[in-house]
Order: structure tokens, then C-alpha cells, then sequence
């Protein structure tokens, strides 16, 4: 998991670089600022940063060599440049960057209030720091209808795989004490819901064959008949449009606060 940057780009990347943008044009940053953006994965957030918030420069970091491959190739603007590093040891002195921003990744570290810790320490006293996570108990469609199937079939493995379960920090509160124990001060914490729309049946189904990310990995341990279940009973629930379109929601939590 996490080495495919294409196969991530066609499982959950459409839609994170969506709300990336989004996200980005909400926090209002002034043009010419420096920019981290941690976790950055194969460069969503950090193509938002430098499409809607004109930065000076904006580099991401990444402990996945492969995911990194995808960013570089894809982002090309000289402001943009990408290192190797762990969020919890970010490599940089202090008071570093104007603006800390971190997308869907900080449930998937191990010890989030070190992420954050660490956040603070390279942002410059009076700079912003955000980061947002998808609402996997509830909002993130695309992923909710997955695990709610899979559980009917498999109730006793999916109860510890549920990312809706195992990822109490996707949700407002644990969100937003995260950052007021990191030392952010005004933390608020608010939402961006974007449509996730898809073609058809296949158009959902495929990414999630490509074992990148924890539903998708789940789903390449199992035997041939009990992927085909899951995909049956799928096709039968999601809410498809008379043209076999299939429309979702995809919502995620956003924290916010100043160093």
C-alpha cells in the first residue's frame, strides 16, 4: 500500500484534488507566501496551492518514494519541489513556512500529535496551519458504501478494518483538539462537501481492485468468489441515475488555526 501513485490517482486522487482546491481558495492566504504541505502523497494539495493560492514556493513531503514519483511528474512549476520525509521528523529549522497545510493523511500517522507538533515548530509564529481529513464514519460516500457491503459478508474482519471505526480523528472534535493541544490558537473547525460522481458501475468498482489505500488493500486479500460478492451486493445499493451514472458525496473535516 501507498507505492502506486496511479493507482491512487484513480481510487481516491480525482477527488481529493478537487477538494484540495476548495480547500485552499477557503483559507484566503495572501499571494507569495512559503508554503509546506505535508503528506502530500502524489501532489493534489500541492497543484491547489500553486494553482489557487500563488505561493513563492510550496514543498511537499512524503515517506512514499513512489507516491512522490507521481507528484514530480506531474508537477512540473519551479516553485514546487518534493522531499523524502516522515511528518513526525519534518526536516527543517524552525519558523520555516508562512502556511503548514496537510490533506488526508494525518489519521494514517501513527502518532498524529507528534505530526502536529511538528507542524507547529516549522511555521512561523502568527502563520496558518490547516489540514483536513475525509469524514470516513459518514460523508466519504465512496468509501462508506464499500465497508457497510463488505461488512455484511465478512462482519468479524471489516469490524477491524473500517476506516469509519478505526480512524476516531476523522470526525470535528478529535480534529480540533488535535490542533489546541498542539498549541494552535483561534482552532476552528468546519467542512467541504464535494459531488463524487460516477460514469457507472465499473467507473467505482475498478479502483478499488488497485490495492492502494485501506479498502482496496483489504479487498486484494480476499478470494476471487468473496470479491465478487462484494461487488454484486454494491451494484445492487449504490444509488445509480437513469443513464447508470452514480452519484456520491464526498465530505471532509477541515481544522484550522494560528501558530
Amino acid at each position: 500500500m501507498w507505492q502506486s501513485g496511479d493507482a491512487y490517482e484513480a481510487y481516491i486522487g480525482r477527488w481529493s484534488r478537487r477538494i484540495a482546491e476548495t480547500f485552499v481558495r477557503q483559507l484566503g492566504i495572501p499571494a507569495s507566501r512559503r508554503w509546506l504541505d505535508v503528506g502530500c502523497g502524489t501532489g493534489a494539495l500541492t497543484s491547489a496551492v500553486l494553482t489557487a493560492g500563488d505561493p513563492a514556493e510550496v514543498v511537499g513531503v512524503d515517506p512514499s518514494e513512489g507516491f512522490l514519483k507521481t507528484a514530480r511528474a506531474n508537477v512540473t512549476d519551479p516553485r514546487a519541489s518534493f522531499e523524502v520525509a516522515d511528518a513526525r521528523a519534518l526536516p527543517f529549522p524552525d519558523d520555516r513556512f508562512d502556511v503548514a497545510v496537510s490533506g488526508l493523511v494525518l489519521n494514517f500517522v501513527p502518532d498524529p500529535a507528534e505530526a502536529a507538533a511538528e507542524i507547529v515548530r516549522v511555521t512561523v509564529p502568527g502563520g496558518l496551519a490547516a489540514a483536513y481529513l475525509w469524514d470516513l464514519a459518514e460523508g466519504m460516500e465512496v468509501i462508506r458504501h464499500f465497508w457497510d457491503a463488505a461488512a455484511e459478508l465478512d462482519p468479524a474482519k471489516v469490524a477491524e478494518l473500517d476506516e469509519g471505526r478505526r480512524f476516531t480523528l476523522c470526525r470535528p472534535e478529535p480534529l480540533g483538539r488535535l490542533w489546541t493541544e498542539a498549541g494552535f490558537t483561534g482552532v476552528s473547525v468546519g467542512q467541504i462537501k464535494i459531488p463524487a460522481v460516477f460514469t457507472g458501475f465499473d467507473d467505482y468498482w475498478k479502483p478499488f481492485l488497485g490495492a492502494q489505500g485501506p479498502a482496496p488493500a483489504y479487498l486484494a486479500t480476499l478470494p476471487e468468489a468473496r470479491r465478487d460478492q462484494i461487488r454484486e451486493l454494491l451494484r445492487s445499493r449504490l444509488p445509480t441515475n437513469p443513464d447508470g451514472s452514480i452519484p456520491l458525496t464526498a465530505r471532509a473535516w477541515v481544522v484550522s488555526g494560528i501558530a
